[in-house]
């Protein structure tokens, strides 16, 4: 990157805490030159470590921060990391009802290459976004949960309703094959209560915020083999519950009972290991991530599969 173009971004970033600190551009300017030139850190990473560094000396949150003007114009399927500033331009495809107060909208986003969950906060007091209806979104906020990407709308985000209509494909796939395998870490597991953060514990830690109390959850990771190749799926709480007819609270009652979550898992092994299923969603990485799953007929020698299957 050119150090016009640097300059320019540290104009941005400087206008956006004007107000907050005592900042020159030339201190910014210099910020980012060492992240990029100095240790090859991608632009767009370099600029939100920078933005965070600000917000931290700032004690601001990140939805507190007005646009500089600077974000990339993206479509669905570019969105593939958290903490991002972007515009889109996309249709509300569908629109659910919110489970809690603080939420004033939910529901999928799409354009071309597919489609995103977003989440329009109350104490944004945005406009209602409705159905049917295409929109250019500037200064939204990509969040990450249990692998799948989404944007969030806060009290920044400006809406634009447009006179086109932005088409809406489809991202899914359709795997079919025998469930071989349910890999470590699925049953019943703890993740972490930190706001914005998802990750699953470790003996009770957190990678990033240590030992915390951890909030219980539902997650399958699976193999499916078609006989030809192998695919790994993860399902989610929803999913896990519709596969296998054990709920969340149930699965905590088992655990209780024996003094041990292990018990969820080697139960739910017993009950969909070595049967057929038909999933459908998007890909995250190696996995395809089950919003619809269909049990097929037959069981098959899932051991037999499975050593099979690592031979490919």
């Amino acid at each position: 990157m050119t150090a016009t173009d640097l300059r320019t971004q540290a104009e941005e970033i400087h206008e956006q805490f004007a107000d907050q600190l005592d900042l020159a551009v030339e201190d910014v300017q210099e910020r980012l030159d060492t992240l990029v030139n100095d240790y090859q850190v991608p632009v767009n990473e370099a600029r939100r470590s920078v933005v965070n560094t600000y917000l931290d000396e700032a004690g601001m949150d990140r939805d507190q921060l007005a646009s500089g003007g600077g974000n990339e114009q993206v479509q669905v399927s570019d969105v593939d990391a958290p903490e991002e500033w972007v515009d889109m331009r996309v249709t509300v495809v569908e629109l659910w009802e919110p489970r809690a107060d603080a939420v004033a909208q939910v529901g999928l986003l799409g354009d071309e290459t597919g489609t995103i969950k977003f989440t329009k906060w109350s104490k944004s007091d945005l406009p209602e976004l409705s159905e049917g209806t295409s929109y250019a979104l500037r200064n939204v906020v990509t969040d990450e949960y249990q692998g799948r990407f989404s944007v969030k709308l806060n009290r920044t985000t400006t809406i634009e309703e447009l006179d086109e209509e932005i088409e809406v494909g489809d991202d899914s796939v359709e795997v079919e094959g025998a469930l071989v395998d349910i890999q470590s870490g699925s049953g019943l597991i703890k993740r972490c209560p930190e706001d914005d953060c998802t990750r699953v514990l470790q003996n009770g830690r957190c990678s990033e915020h240590g030992e915390v109390e951890g909030e219980f959850d539902l997650r399958i990771k699976g193999v499916l083999d078609d006989g030809e190749e192998v695919t790994e799926v993860i399902f989610d709480e929803e999913a896990t519950e519709r596969l296998t007819g054990i709920s969340l609270e149930e699965a905590k009652e088992m655990a209780m009972d024996a003094l041990d979550t292990t018990v969820v898992a080697d139960e739910m092994r017993e009950g969909i290991l070595g049967r057929y299923y038909r999933v459908t969603g998007p890909t995250f990485g190696r996995y395809v991530l089950a919003d619809e799953q269909e049990r097929l007929t037959g069981p098959v020698d899932a051991d037999e599969l499975l050593i099979k299957a690592r031979s490919i």
